[in-house]
């Protein structure tokens, strides 16, 4: 049982990701805070399918697609939803874009790398880049409805520029990465 598990809560992070676009049309505050806790929800599942993939020893080629996917799929949903209720609007389009320009372009490049069996370990600088971008697409998910003091929507719209800044260091380092792969000289190796 405990060896399907992170399967299992990457399969709900997935299934949780319709509620979370339904959270968003809720009236009032509450389609805020409900977003929010969703989302939150989802990356407990995320962490927690990790850590008992670690733990356990359970990580499998379902895992592997799948939870990449998954993480890819809640965050461009996320960033969509706020342009559909213009939380993310103007200027504010533009580290919308990269991120999720980003997200299309190292997941294109981890497949045709794939196929060369070449693998693209995640950097530090990576990580702090999903930490960042998590971080400010809660913010900008509690929007107005959040503490007056902090102002979230401010907050989410300075982390979200941060980063795409991390975004474009780290898709350029996947591509080059990925490009001393893809370069072909023309000549046939036998």
């Amino acid at each position: 049982m405990i060896r399907n598990l992170p399967n299992l809560l990457t399969l709900s992070r997935i299934l949780l990701i319709p509620l979370l676009a339904a959270a968003f049309y809720l009236p009032g505050e509450w389609s805020n805070w409900v977003s929010f806790t969703v989302f939150v929800t989802a990356g407990v599942t995320d962490y927690l399918d990790g850590f008992l993939a670690r733990r356990y020893g359970s990580s499998s080629k379902l895992g592997r697609f799948l939870d990449p996917i998954a993480d890819k799929l809640l965050v461009a949903v996320t960033i969509v939803m706020l342009v559909a209720i213009d939380r993310v609007q103007d200027w504010t389009l533009i580290p919308a874009l990269i991120i999720l320009a980003r997200e299309i372009l190292v997941s294109g490049l981890r497949e045709f790398l794939a196929e060369l069996r070449v693998s693209v370990p995640v950097s530090t600088l990576a990580k702090w880049k999903t930490t960042v971008q998590i971080f400010a697409l809660g913010f900008l998910m509690v929007g107005d409805a959040g503490w007056h003091v902090l102002h979230p929507l401010q907050v989410g719209i300075f982390l979200i520029w941060a980063a795409a800044l991390l975004t474009l260091v780290t898709g350029y380092d996947y591509l080059r990465a990925g490009l001393r792969h893809m370069v072909d000289d023309g000549t046939e190796k036998a």
